[in-house]
Protein backbone atom coordinates (compact mmCIF):
# COMPACT_ATOMS: atom_id res chain seq x y z
CA UNK A 1 0.00 0.00 0.00
CA UNK A 2 1.78 3.33 -1.29
CA UNK A 3 2.34 5.78 1.70
CA UNK A 4 -0.21 8.78 2.31
CA UNK A 5 1.04 12.10 0.78
CA UNK A 6 3.00 13.92 2.92
CA UNK A 7 1.51 18.00 2.48
CA UNK A 8 4.88 19.59 3.38
CA UNK A 9 6.73 17.50 0.30
CA UNK A 10 4.54 19.34 -2.20
CA UNK A 11 4.44 23.16 0.02
CA UNK A 12 6.81 24.84 -2.26
CA UNK A 13 5.24 23.39 -5.66
CA UNK A 14 1.91 24.95 -4.25
CA UNK A 15 3.49 28.05 -3.12
CA UNK A 16 4.75 28.42 -6.67
CA UNK A 17 1.31 27.75 -8.54
CA UNK A 18 -0.53 29.60 -6.29
CA UNK A 19 2.37 32.57 -7.18
CA UNK A 20 2.30 31.98 -10.90
CA UNK A 21 -2.03 31.87 -10.96
CA UNK A 22 -2.55 35.11 -8.78
CA UNK A 23 0.71 36.65 -10.46
CA UNK A 24 0.38 36.83 -13.89
CA UNK A 25 -3.08 37.69 -14.20
CA UNK A 26 -3.06 40.56 -11.70
CA UNK A 27 -0.12 41.83 -13.70
CA UNK A 28 -1.53 41.30 -17.11
CA UNK A 29 -4.26 43.45 -15.85
CA UNK A 30 -1.88 46.13 -14.64
CA UNK A 31 0.17 45.91 -18.11
CA UNK A 32 3.41 45.12 -16.16
CA UNK A 33 5.93 42.34 -16.62
CA UNK A 34 5.40 39.13 -14.65
CA UNK A 35 8.93 39.26 -14.38
CA UNK A 36 8.91 42.23 -11.19
CA UNK A 37 5.54 40.10 -9.64
CA UNK A 38 7.89 36.96 -9.58
CA UNK A 39 10.50 38.88 -8.03
CA UNK A 40 8.25 40.59 -5.60
CA UNK A 41 6.36 37.65 -4.81
CA UNK A 42 9.74 35.74 -4.07
CA UNK A 43 10.93 38.49 -1.99
CA UNK A 44 7.73 38.51 0.53
CA UNK A 45 7.69 34.42 0.21
CA UNK A 46 11.01 34.10 1.38
CA UNK A 47 13.76 33.94 4.11
CA UNK A 48 14.37 37.62 4.25
CA UNK A 49 10.38 38.34 3.77
CA UNK A 50 7.62 36.61 5.74
CA UNK A 51 10.43 34.13 6.71
CA UNK A 52 11.51 36.45 9.12
CA UNK A 53 8.28 36.26 11.32
CA UNK A 54 8.01 32.51 11.49
CA UNK A 55 9.64 32.86 14.92
CA UNK A 56 6.24 34.83 15.87
CA UNK A 57 4.17 33.59 13.60
CA UNK A 58 4.68 29.71 13.70
CA UNK A 59 1.54 29.45 10.94
CA UNK A 60 3.51 31.78 8.36
CA UNK A 61 5.48 28.79 7.37
CA UNK A 62 2.73 27.26 5.37
CA UNK A 63 2.98 30.08 3.10
CA UNK A 64 7.07 31.02 3.05
CA UNK A 65 9.91 28.88 1.96
CA UNK A 66 12.93 29.11 4.51
CA UNK A 67 15.31 27.64 2.18
CA UNK A 68 15.68 28.90 -1.17
CA UNK A 69 17.94 25.92 -2.32
CA UNK A 70 14.80 23.61 -2.24
CA UNK A 71 13.41 25.01 -5.62
CA UNK A 72 17.14 25.99 -6.93
CA UNK A 73 17.89 22.97 -9.30
CA UNK A 74 14.29 23.71 -10.89
CA UNK A 75 14.81 27.65 -11.20
CA UNK A 76 18.46 26.52 -12.87
CA UNK A 77 16.36 24.95 -15.49
CA UNK A 78 14.54 28.20 -16.04
CA UNK A 79 17.71 29.25 -17.18
CA UNK A 80 18.05 26.10 -19.72
CA UNK A 81 15.28 26.36 -21.58
CA UNK A 82 15.64 30.12 -21.97
CA UNK A 83 18.92 30.17 -23.36
CA UNK A 84 17.59 27.57 -25.30
CA UNK A 85 15.28 29.58 -26.66
CA UNK A 86 17.29 31.96 -27.31
CA UNK A 87 19.21 29.84 -29.62
CA UNK A 88 15.90 28.49 -31.44
CA UNK A 89 15.04 32.25 -32.22
CA UNK A 90 18.57 32.95 -33.69
CA UNK A 91 19.58 32.00 -37.54
CA UNK A 92 22.31 32.96 -39.58
CA UNK A 93 19.98 34.76 -41.46
CA UNK A 94 19.02 36.77 -38.58
CA UNK A 95 22.05 37.39 -37.75
CA UNK A 96 23.70 37.76 -41.55
CA UNK A 97 21.00 40.82 -41.57
CA UNK A 98 21.95 42.76 -38.25
CA UNK A 99 25.44 41.62 -38.02
CA UNK A 100 26.02 45.64 -37.79
CA UNK A 101 24.28 45.99 -34.70
CA UNK A 102 24.52 43.07 -33.61
CA UNK A 103 28.55 42.80 -33.19
CA UNK A 104 28.93 46.55 -33.85
CA UNK A 105 26.37 48.27 -31.12
CA UNK A 106 26.19 45.27 -29.27
CA UNK A 107 29.98 44.61 -28.62
CA UNK A 108 30.61 48.47 -27.92
CA UNK A 109 27.48 48.94 -25.71
CA UNK A 110 29.07 45.53 -23.60
CA UNK A 111 32.33 46.30 -23.34
CA UNK A 112 32.69 50.15 -22.89
CA UNK A 113 29.66 49.64 -20.03
CA UNK A 114 31.92 46.42 -18.24
CA UNK A 115 35.02 48.70 -18.57
CA UNK A 116 33.39 51.52 -16.94
CA UNK A 117 31.38 49.99 -14.73
CA UNK A 118 34.58 47.80 -13.64
CA UNK A 119 36.91 51.25 -13.28
CA UNK A 120 34.12 52.92 -10.83
CA UNK A 121 33.89 49.44 -8.83
CA UNK A 122 37.73 49.62 -8.67
CA UNK A 123 37.75 53.38 -7.53
CA UNK A 124 35.30 52.34 -4.75
CA UNK A 125 37.96 49.85 -3.57
CA UNK A 126 36.92 46.56 -5.52
CA UNK A 127 38.95 43.79 -5.95
CA UNK A 128 39.38 43.25 -9.65
CA UNK A 129 37.95 40.43 -9.79
CA UNK A 130 34.98 42.13 -7.98
CA UNK A 131 35.03 44.83 -10.51
CA UNK A 132 34.79 42.72 -12.90
CA UNK A 133 31.81 41.11 -12.08
CA UNK A 134 30.26 43.05 -11.34
CA UNK A 135 30.72 45.42 -14.34
CA UNK A 136 30.00 42.83 -16.88
CA UNK A 137 26.53 41.42 -14.72
CA UNK A 138 25.50 45.34 -14.88
CA UNK A 139 26.26 45.66 -18.21
CA UNK A 140 23.79 43.42 -19.63
CA UNK A 141 19.87 44.55 -20.15
CA UNK A 142 17.05 42.78 -19.98
CA UNK A 143 15.39 41.05 -22.92
CA UNK A 144 12.39 39.25 -20.39
CA UNK A 145 11.13 43.20 -19.82
CA UNK A 146 12.49 44.93 -22.51
CA UNK A 147 10.94 43.17 -25.52
CA UNK A 148 7.86 42.36 -24.29
CA UNK A 149 7.61 46.39 -23.65
CA UNK A 150 8.67 47.22 -27.36
CA UNK A 151 6.26 44.51 -28.55
CA UNK A 152 3.21 46.25 -26.33
CA UNK A 153 4.08 49.31 -28.01
CA UNK A 154 4.64 48.52 -31.29
CA UNK A 155 8.32 49.86 -31.44
CA UNK A 156 9.75 46.56 -32.21
CA UNK A 157 9.78 46.85 -35.95
CA UNK A 158 10.89 50.76 -35.68
CA UNK A 159 14.44 51.53 -35.86
CA UNK A 160 15.15 51.96 -31.69
CA UNK A 161 13.36 49.10 -31.83
CA UNK A 162 15.93 46.67 -33.77
CA UNK A 163 18.73 48.64 -32.10
CA UNK A 164 17.93 47.79 -29.19
CA UNK A 165 17.13 44.22 -30.02
CA UNK A 166 20.35 43.41 -31.54
CA UNK A 167 22.17 44.56 -28.24
CA UNK A 168 19.71 42.28 -26.48
CA UNK A 169 20.76 40.03 -28.77
CA UNK A 170 24.71 40.25 -28.00
CA UNK A 171 24.39 40.25 -24.60
CA UNK A 172 22.23 37.28 -24.61
CA UNK A 173 25.04 35.43 -27.44
CA UNK A 174 27.73 36.90 -24.75
CA UNK A 175 26.32 35.26 -21.09
CA UNK A 176 27.45 31.54 -22.02
CA UNK A 177 31.33 32.54 -22.50
CA UNK A 178 30.95 34.77 -18.90
CA UNK A 179 29.51 31.63 -17.10
CA UNK A 180 32.20 29.66 -18.78
CA UNK A 181 34.66 32.29 -17.35
CA UNK A 182 33.50 32.69 -14.19
CA UNK A 183 33.28 28.88 -13.58
CA UNK A 184 36.68 28.40 -14.79
CA UNK A 185 38.09 31.56 -12.69
CA UNK A 186 36.16 30.22 -9.74
CA UNK A 187 37.66 26.57 -9.48
CA UNK A 188 41.30 27.46 -10.29
CA UNK A 189 43.58 27.69 -7.53
CA UNK A 190 44.76 31.20 -8.55
CA UNK A 191 48.66 30.46 -9.33
CA UNK A 192 48.11 31.48 -12.96
CA UNK A 193 44.93 31.65 -14.93
CA UNK A 194 46.23 31.03 -18.22
CA UNK A 195 47.38 27.43 -18.30
CA UNK A 196 43.67 26.78 -16.54
CA UNK A 197 41.66 28.90 -19.01
CA UNK A 198 43.53 27.18 -22.21
CA UNK A 199 42.87 24.24 -20.97
CA UNK A 200 39.13 24.74 -20.45
CA UNK A 201 38.71 26.53 -23.27
CA UNK A 202 40.26 23.96 -25.32
CA UNK A 203 38.11 20.96 -23.86
CA UNK A 204 34.95 23.09 -24.00
CA UNK A 205 35.71 23.38 -27.89
CA UNK A 206 36.18 19.85 -28.54
CA UNK A 207 33.06 19.11 -26.10
CA UNK A 208 31.35 21.68 -28.66
CA UNK A 209 32.23 19.91 -31.74
CA UNK A 210 31.43 16.96 -29.96
CA UNK A 211 27.97 17.93 -29.47
CA UNK A 212 27.57 19.65 -32.87
CA UNK A 213 28.51 16.95 -34.94
CA UNK A 214 25.97 14.59 -33.28
CA UNK A 215 23.50 17.02 -33.45
CA UNK A 216 23.70 18.08 -37.36
CA UNK A 217 23.49 14.23 -37.69
CA UNK A 218 20.91 13.20 -35.10
CA UNK A 219 18.48 16.00 -34.78
CA UNK A 220 17.08 16.01 -37.82
CA UNK A 221 16.46 12.50 -38.31
CA UNK A 222 14.95 12.15 -34.77
CA UNK A 223 12.57 14.87 -34.88
CA UNK A 224 11.25 13.58 -38.40
CA UNK A 225 10.71 9.97 -36.69
CA UNK A 226 8.68 11.49 -33.91
CA UNK A 227 6.85 13.81 -36.62
CA UNK A 228 5.77 11.19 -38.79
CA UNK A 229 3.88 9.46 -35.89
CA UNK A 230 1.41 12.74 -35.80
CA UNK A 231 1.78 12.85 -31.96
CA UNK A 232 1.83 15.87 -30.08
CA UNK A 233 2.80 13.80 -26.78
CA UNK A 234 5.98 12.51 -28.41
CA UNK A 235 6.80 15.55 -30.31
CA UNK A 236 7.02 17.05 -26.64
CA UNK A 237 9.22 14.44 -25.28
CA UNK A 238 11.84 14.84 -27.91
CA UNK A 239 12.05 18.33 -27.45
CA UNK A 240 11.98 18.51 -23.71
CA UNK A 241 14.85 15.21 -24.30
CA UNK A 242 16.75 17.61 -26.60
CA UNK A 243 16.87 20.30 -24.27
CA UNK A 244 17.67 18.54 -20.85
CA UNK A 245 19.92 15.64 -22.90
CA UNK A 246 22.01 18.57 -24.29
CA UNK A 247 22.30 20.67 -21.20
CA UNK A 248 23.21 17.39 -19.02
CA UNK A 249 25.65 16.12 -21.65
CA UNK A 250 27.66 19.53 -21.50
CA UNK A 251 27.07 19.85 -17.46
CA UNK A 252 28.80 16.49 -17.58
CA UNK A 253 31.45 17.23 -19.62
CA UNK A 254 32.45 20.54 -17.69
CA UNK A 255 29.77 23.05 -19.05
CA UNK A 256 27.58 24.41 -17.99
CA UNK A 257 23.63 23.13 -18.75
CA UNK A 258 22.85 26.48 -20.38
CA UNK A 259 25.32 26.47 -22.60
CA UNK A 260 24.34 23.08 -24.04
CA UNK A 261 21.13 24.15 -24.68
CA UNK A 262 21.31 26.98 -26.24
CA UNK A 263 24.05 25.22 -28.74
CA UNK A 264 21.07 22.79 -29.31
CA UNK A 265 18.78 25.17 -29.75
CA UNK A 266 21.38 27.05 -32.17
CA UNK A 267 21.33 23.37 -34.25
CA UNK A 268 17.80 23.53 -34.22
CA UNK A 269 17.11 27.31 -35.82
CA UNK A 270 17.94 25.93 -39.40
CA UNK A 271 15.44 22.94 -39.59
CA UNK A 272 12.24 23.25 -39.94
CA UNK A 273 10.88 22.22 -36.52
CA UNK A 274 12.25 25.23 -35.62
CA UNK A 275 8.14 26.55 -35.13
CA UNK A 276 6.75 23.80 -33.29
CA UNK A 277 9.59 23.12 -31.27
CA UNK A 278 9.32 26.94 -30.04
CA UNK A 279 5.29 26.50 -29.62
CA UNK A 280 6.39 23.16 -27.43
CA UNK A 281 9.05 24.68 -25.72
CA UNK A 282 7.37 27.77 -24.61
CA UNK A 283 5.23 27.50 -21.61
CA UNK A 284 7.81 25.14 -19.99
CA UNK A 285 10.43 27.91 -20.47
CA UNK A 286 7.56 30.45 -19.02
CA UNK A 287 6.96 28.78 -15.79
CA UNK A 288 10.35 27.89 -15.35
CA UNK A 289 11.43 31.33 -15.81
CA UNK A 290 8.75 32.09 -13.65
CA UNK A 291 10.40 29.57 -11.32
CA UNK A 292 13.78 31.06 -11.30
CA UNK A 293 12.54 34.51 -10.73
CA UNK A 294 10.86 33.86 -7.58
CA UNK A 295 13.87 32.06 -6.53
CA UNK A 296 15.86 35.57 -6.91
CA UNK A 297 13.22 37.24 -5.32
CA UNK A 298 13.81 34.66 -2.46
CA UNK A 299 17.16 35.92 -1.99
CA UNK A 300 16.83 39.40 -2.03
CA UNK A 301 17.12 40.85 1.16
CA UNK A 302 14.47 44.34 0.81
CA UNK A 303 15.84 45.24 4.77
CA UNK A 304 18.95 45.92 3.39
CA UNK A 305 17.42 48.89 1.00
CA UNK A 306 15.20 49.64 3.86
CA UNK A 307 18.47 50.25 6.44
CA UNK A 308 20.47 52.20 3.75
CA UNK A 309 18.12 53.32 0.64
CA UNK A 310 20.55 56.33 -0.12
CA UNK A 311 23.61 54.22 -1.73
CA UNK A 312 21.45 51.53 -3.30
CA UNK A 313 19.13 54.39 -4.47
CA UNK A 314 21.99 56.44 -5.87
CA UNK A 315 23.59 53.60 -7.50
CA UNK A 316 20.49 52.49 -8.92
CA UNK A 317 20.32 55.68 -10.50
CA UNK A 318 23.94 56.09 -11.44
CA UNK A 319 24.11 52.43 -13.57
CA UNK A 320 21.08 54.09 -15.46
CA UNK A 321 22.41 57.12 -16.72
CA UNK A 322 26.05 55.43 -16.93
CA UNK A 323 24.15 52.85 -19.52
CA UNK A 324 22.56 55.59 -21.18
CA UNK A 325 25.37 58.01 -22.05
CA UNK A 326 27.39 55.09 -23.03
CA UNK A 327 24.61 53.49 -25.51
CA UNK A 328 24.18 56.77 -26.68
CA UNK A 329 27.26 57.86 -27.49
CA UNK A 330 27.96 54.02 -29.16
CA UNK A 331 24.91 54.49 -31.36
CA UNK A 332 25.33 57.85 -31.83
CA UNK A 333 29.04 56.72 -33.20
CA UNK A 334 27.19 54.19 -35.73
CA UNK A 335 25.33 57.06 -36.90
CA UNK A 336 22.18 56.20 -35.41
CA UNK A 337 19.86 59.35 -35.39
CA UNK A 338 19.87 61.25 -31.81
CA UNK A 339 16.15 60.34 -30.70
CA UNK A 340 16.41 56.63 -32.15
CA UNK A 341 20.24 56.78 -30.30
CA UNK A 342 18.53 57.89 -26.96
CA UNK A 343 15.50 55.64 -27.27
CA UNK A 344 17.66 52.28 -27.39
CA UNK A 345 19.51 53.31 -25.01
CA UNK A 346 16.74 54.54 -22.30
CA UNK A 347 15.55 50.40 -23.03
CA UNK A 348 18.81 49.29 -21.97
CA UNK A 349 19.31 51.05 -19.26
CA UNK A 350 18.51 49.10 -16.68
CA UNK A 351 19.81 45.80 -14.92
CA UNK A 352 19.02 42.52 -16.52
CA UNK A 353 17.80 38.79 -15.57
CA UNK A 354 21.44 37.38 -16.05
CA UNK A 355 22.72 39.54 -13.91
CA UNK A 356 20.93 37.28 -11.10
CA UNK A 357 22.33 34.58 -12.85
CA UNK A 358 26.09 35.92 -13.03
CA UNK A 359 26.31 37.21 -9.80
CA UNK A 360 24.68 33.94 -8.23
CA UNK A 361 27.33 31.93 -9.58
CA UNK A 362 29.61 34.18 -8.65
CA UNK A 363 28.74 34.16 -5.21
CA UNK A 364 28.64 30.54 -5.06
CA UNK A 365 32.46 30.35 -5.67
CA UNK A 366 33.21 33.14 -3.43
CA UNK A 367 34.31 35.18 -6.50
CA UNK A 368 31.95 38.21 -4.91
CA UNK A 369 31.30 38.40 -1.35
CA UNK A 370 26.87 37.56 -1.03
CA UNK A 371 26.38 40.95 0.76
CA UNK A 372 28.02 42.57 -2.08
CA UNK A 373 26.14 40.37 -5.02
CA UNK A 374 23.15 41.38 -2.54
CA UNK A 375 23.56 44.96 -2.73
CA UNK A 376 24.05 44.88 -7.04
CA UNK A 377 21.09 42.79 -7.15
CA UNK A 378 18.90 45.22 -5.39
CA UNK A 379 20.56 48.02 -7.76
CA UNK A 380 19.51 45.78 -10.80
CA UNK A 381 15.84 45.26 -9.34
CA UNK A 382 15.11 48.57 -8.77
CA UNK A 383 16.23 49.65 -12.14
CA UNK A 384 14.24 46.92 -13.48
CA UNK A 385 11.30 48.11 -12.10
CA UNK A 386 12.18 51.79 -13.57
CA UNK A 387 12.49 49.69 -17.29
CA UNK A 388 8.86 50.47 -18.27
CA UNK A 389 9.09 54.29 -17.44
CA UNK A 390 12.60 54.44 -18.92
CA UNK A 391 10.50 53.06 -22.28
CA UNK A 392 7.65 55.78 -21.97
CA UNK A 393 10.49 58.29 -22.17
CA UNK A 394 12.48 56.61 -24.98
CA UNK A 395 8.93 56.37 -26.98
CA UNK A 396 8.31 60.43 -26.57
CA UNK A 397 12.14 60.69 -28.00
CA UNK A 398 11.49 58.16 -30.42
CA UNK A 399 8.43 59.73 -31.95
CA UNK A 400 10.64 62.31 -32.86
CA UNK A 401 12.89 60.59 -34.90
CA UNK A 402 13.25 61.90 -38.41
CA UNK A 403 11.57 59.89 -41.03
CA UNK A 404 14.48 59.25 -42.88
CA UNK A 405 16.49 57.15 -41.65
CA UNK A 406 20.07 56.71 -41.89
CA UNK A 407 21.23 54.46 -45.29
CA UNK A 408 23.82 52.25 -43.64
CA UNK A 409 20.71 51.66 -40.87
CA UNK A 410 17.55 51.35 -43.47
CA UNK A 411 19.20 49.21 -46.11
CA UNK A 412 19.09 46.07 -43.31
CA UNK A 413 15.67 44.27 -43.72
CA UNK A 414 13.46 43.33 -40.58
CA UNK A 415 15.46 41.46 -38.36
CA UNK A 416 13.09 38.99 -37.26
CA UNK A 417 10.10 36.57 -38.94
CA UNK A 418 7.42 37.43 -36.52
CA UNK A 419 8.51 41.26 -37.11
CA UNK A 420 8.09 40.83 -40.52
CA UNK A 421 4.64 41.24 -42.70
CA UNK A 422 4.14 37.97 -44.42
CA UNK A 423 1.55 36.22 -45.89
CA UNK A 424 0.65 33.01 -43.51
CA UNK A 425 -0.15 29.77 -45.62
CA UNK A 426 -1.59 27.23 -43.64
CA UNK A 427 -1.54 23.47 -45.50
CA UNK A 428 1.07 23.12 -48.65
CA UNK A 429 -0.03 21.03 -50.51
CA UNK A 430 -0.92 21.88 -54.40
CA UNK A 431 -2.92 24.54 -53.39
CA UNK A 432 -1.16 25.89 -51.00
CA UNK A 433 1.83 25.61 -53.29
CA UNK A 434 0.28 27.32 -56.28
CA UNK A 435 -0.98 30.15 -53.89
CA UNK A 436 3.35 31.19 -52.90
CA UNK A 437 3.92 30.71 -56.56
CA UNK A 438 0.99 33.36 -57.35
CA UNK A 439 2.61 35.26 -53.87
CA UNK A 440 5.78 35.41 -55.06
CA UNK A 441 5.05 36.48 -58.30
CA UNK A 442 4.16 39.79 -57.10
CA UNK A 443 7.07 39.60 -54.93
CA UNK A 444 4.64 39.19 -51.50
CA UNK A 445 6.78 37.41 -49.01
CA UNK A 446 5.08 34.27 -47.01
CA UNK A 447 5.89 31.43 -44.58
CA UNK A 448 3.95 28.21 -45.00
CA UNK A 449 2.99 25.60 -42.19
CA UNK A 450 2.19 22.16 -42.94
CA UNK A 451 1.79 19.07 -40.78
CA UNK A 452 3.21 16.36 -43.26
CA UNK A 453 6.88 16.29 -42.39
CA UNK A 454 8.26 14.31 -45.93
CA UNK A 455 6.22 17.36 -47.79
CA UNK A 456 7.66 20.11 -45.16
CA UNK A 457 11.72 18.56 -45.81
CA UNK A 458 11.15 18.21 -49.19
CA UNK A 459 9.77 21.92 -49.61
CA UNK A 460 12.38 22.89 -47.34
CA UNK A 461 15.01 21.18 -49.47
CA UNK A 462 13.67 23.46 -52.75
CA UNK A 463 14.20 26.61 -50.39
CA UNK A 464 10.57 27.21 -49.90
CA UNK A 465 9.67 29.06 -46.24
CA UNK A 466 8.07 26.41 -44.62
CA UNK A 467 7.55 24.98 -41.04
CA UNK A 468 6.27 21.55 -39.92
CA UNK A 469 3.78 21.99 -37.27
CA UNK A 470 -0.17 22.41 -36.29
CA UNK A 471 -1.41 25.49 -38.11
CA UNK A 472 -4.83 25.39 -35.30
CA UNK A 473 -2.34 25.57 -32.65
CA UNK A 474 -2.01 29.59 -31.40
CA UNK A 475 1.39 28.97 -30.55
CA UNK A 476 2.48 28.14 -33.77
CA UNK A 477 0.59 30.73 -35.29
CA UNK A 478 2.55 33.48 -32.79
CA UNK A 479 6.10 31.99 -33.66
CA UNK A 480 5.40 32.46 -37.42
CA UNK A 481 4.34 36.19 -36.95
CA UNK A 482 0.67 36.24 -36.92
CA UNK A 483 0.50 39.30 -34.92
CA UNK A 484 2.21 41.34 -37.94
CA UNK A 485 1.04 39.10 -40.74
CA UNK A 486 -0.69 40.57 -43.85
CA UNK A 487 -3.01 37.77 -44.06
CA UNK A 488 -3.74 34.08 -43.95
CA UNK A 489 -4.21 31.69 -46.35
CA UNK A 490 -6.09 28.60 -45.40
CA UNK A 491 -5.80 25.95 -47.73
CA UNK A 492 -6.03 22.18 -45.71
CA UNK A 493 -8.44 19.70 -47.41
CA UNK A 494 -11.30 18.84 -44.20
CA UNK A 495 -13.26 20.81 -43.42
CA UNK A 496 -12.72 20.66 -39.42
CA UNK A 497 -8.93 21.65 -39.44
CA UNK A 498 -9.98 24.84 -41.82
CA UNK A 499 -12.31 25.78 -39.07
CA UNK A 500 -10.31 24.98 -36.48
CA UNK A 501 -7.27 27.28 -37.89
CA UNK A 502 -9.67 29.74 -38.65
CA UNK A 503 -10.77 30.11 -34.87
CA UNK A 504 -7.80 30.12 -33.77
CA UNK A 505 -6.19 32.58 -36.07
CA UNK A 506 -9.53 34.75 -35.47
CA UNK A 507 -8.87 35.04 -31.66
CA UNK A 508 -5.38 35.78 -32.14
CA UNK A 509 -6.10 38.99 -33.87
CA UNK A 510 -9.63 40.69 -35.02
CA UNK A 511 -8.21 42.52 -37.75
CA UNK A 512 -6.91 39.81 -39.80
CA UNK A 513 -7.54 38.90 -43.51
CA UNK A 514 -8.24 35.57 -43.46
CA UNK A 515 -9.15 33.41 -47.12
CA UNK A 516 -10.34 29.43 -46.82
CA UNK A 517 -10.85 27.23 -48.93
CA UNK A 518 -14.11 25.60 -48.87
CA UNK A 519 -15.52 22.01 -49.67
CA UNK A 520 -18.69 23.64 -50.71
CA UNK A 521 -21.05 26.25 -50.24
CA UNK A 522 -22.13 24.93 -47.02
CA UNK A 523 -18.71 25.08 -46.08
CA UNK A 524 -18.06 28.45 -46.88
CA UNK A 525 -21.25 29.96 -45.07
CA UNK A 526 -19.93 27.85 -41.65
CA UNK A 527 -16.41 29.64 -42.49
CA UNK A 528 -17.83 33.39 -42.88
CA UNK A 529 -19.77 32.89 -39.45
CA UNK A 530 -16.28 32.01 -38.13
CA UNK A 531 -15.36 35.40 -39.29
CA UNK A 532 -13.43 34.63 -42.70
CA UNK A 533 -13.43 37.48 -45.11
CA UNK A 534 -13.32 35.16 -47.92
CA UNK A 535 -14.01 31.74 -48.33
CA UNK A 536 -13.66 29.71 -51.77
CA UNK A 537 -16.11 26.59 -52.43
CA UNK A 538 -14.44 24.50 -54.10
CA UNK A 539 -17.58 23.16 -56.15
CA UNK A 540 -18.46 26.71 -57.37
CA UNK A 541 -15.29 27.67 -58.11
CA UNK A 542 -14.74 24.74 -60.19
CA UNK A 543 -18.37 25.24 -62.17
CA UNK A 544 -17.35 28.72 -62.48
CA UNK A 545 -14.26 27.87 -64.44
CA UNK A 546 -16.39 25.46 -66.75
CA UNK A 547 -18.17 27.94 -67.78
CA UNK A 548 -15.34 30.60 -68.53
CA UNK A 549 -14.04 27.39 -70.71
CA UNK A 550 -17.39 26.87 -72.52
CA UNK A 551 -18.19 30.78 -72.95
CA UNK A 552 -15.06 31.61 -74.44
CA UNK A 553 -14.31 28.39 -76.59
CA UNK A 554 -17.91 29.31 -78.26
CA UNK A 555 -16.96 32.45 -79.27
CA UNK A 556 -18.11 34.90 -76.14
CA UNK A 557 -15.58 37.72 -76.01
CA UNK A 558 -13.15 37.27 -73.08
CA UNK A 559 -13.67 41.18 -71.49
CA UNK A 560 -17.31 39.73 -71.16
CA UNK A 561 -16.76 36.66 -69.55
CA UNK A 562 -14.43 37.54 -67.28
CA UNK A 563 -16.90 40.18 -66.04
CA UNK A 564 -19.92 37.97 -65.70
CA UNK A 565 -17.60 35.56 -63.96
CA UNK A 566 -16.56 37.89 -61.66
CA UNK A 567 -20.32 39.30 -60.92
CA UNK A 568 -21.76 35.61 -60.61
CA UNK A 569 -18.75 35.16 -58.03
CA UNK A 570 -20.06 38.15 -56.07
CA UNK A 571 -23.87 36.97 -55.99
CA UNK A 572 -22.26 33.48 -54.61
CA UNK A 573 -20.37 35.36 -51.48
CA UNK A 574 -23.02 37.77 -50.76
CA UNK A 575 -25.68 34.44 -50.85
CA UNK A 576 -23.33 32.62 -48.52
CA UNK A 577 -22.33 35.60 -46.28
CA UNK A 578 -26.16 36.73 -45.93
CA UNK A 579 -27.67 33.16 -44.88
CA UNK A 580 -28.54 32.18 -41.89
CA UNK A 581 -29.44 28.41 -42.03
CA UNK A 582 -27.24 25.76 -43.79
CA UNK A 583 -25.98 26.86 -47.61
CA UNK A 584 -28.16 25.52 -50.42
CA UNK A 585 -26.11 23.54 -53.11
CA UNK A 586 -25.00 24.39 -56.10
CA UNK A 587 -28.41 23.65 -58.13
CA UNK A 588 -30.35 25.94 -55.91
CA UNK A 589 -28.42 28.88 -56.97
CA UNK A 590 -28.56 27.97 -60.25
CA UNK A 591 -32.69 27.73 -59.94
CA UNK A 592 -32.73 31.21 -57.78
CA UNK A 593 -30.64 32.50 -60.81
CA UNK A 594 -33.40 31.44 -63.54
CA UNK A 595 -36.24 32.14 -61.59
CA UNK A 596 -34.83 35.68 -61.16
CA UNK A 597 -34.09 36.40 -64.84
CA UNK A 598 -37.54 34.71 -65.72
CA UNK A 599 -39.19 37.40 -63.37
Amino acid sequence: MAAPASIESYKELMLFLATAGVVVPLFHRLKVSPVLGFLGAGALIGPYGLGRLTGQAPWLSWFTIQNSEEIGHLAEFGVVFLLFMIGVELSWERLRVLRRLVFGLGSLQVAVTSVVLGLIGGALGLSAAEAVVLGVALALSSTAIGVPVLAGAKRLGAPAGRASFSVLLFQDLAVAPVLFAIAVIGTSDGSGLAGPLALALGQAAAVLVVIVALGRLALRPLFQLVAATRSPELFMAASLLVVVGTGLAAAASGLSMALGAFVAGLLLAETEYRRAIEAMIDPFKGLLLGVFFVSVGMSLDASRLLAAPGPILVAAIGLIAVKVAITFGAARLLKLPAPVALESALVLAAGGEFAFVILGKAAALNLVPSSLAQDALLVATLTMIALPGLARLGRAAGHRAPTTVDPAVATEPEPALSEEPRVIIAGFGRVGRLVGDMLLRHDIPYVAIDADPARVAAERKAGRPIFFGDSANPEILRACGIEHARALVVTLDTSRSVEAVVSAARQERSDLTIVARARDARHATALYELGVDDAVPETIEASLQLSEAVLVDIGVPMGLVIASIHERRDEFRALLKGRDAAAPPVSEFRARRTVGKRA
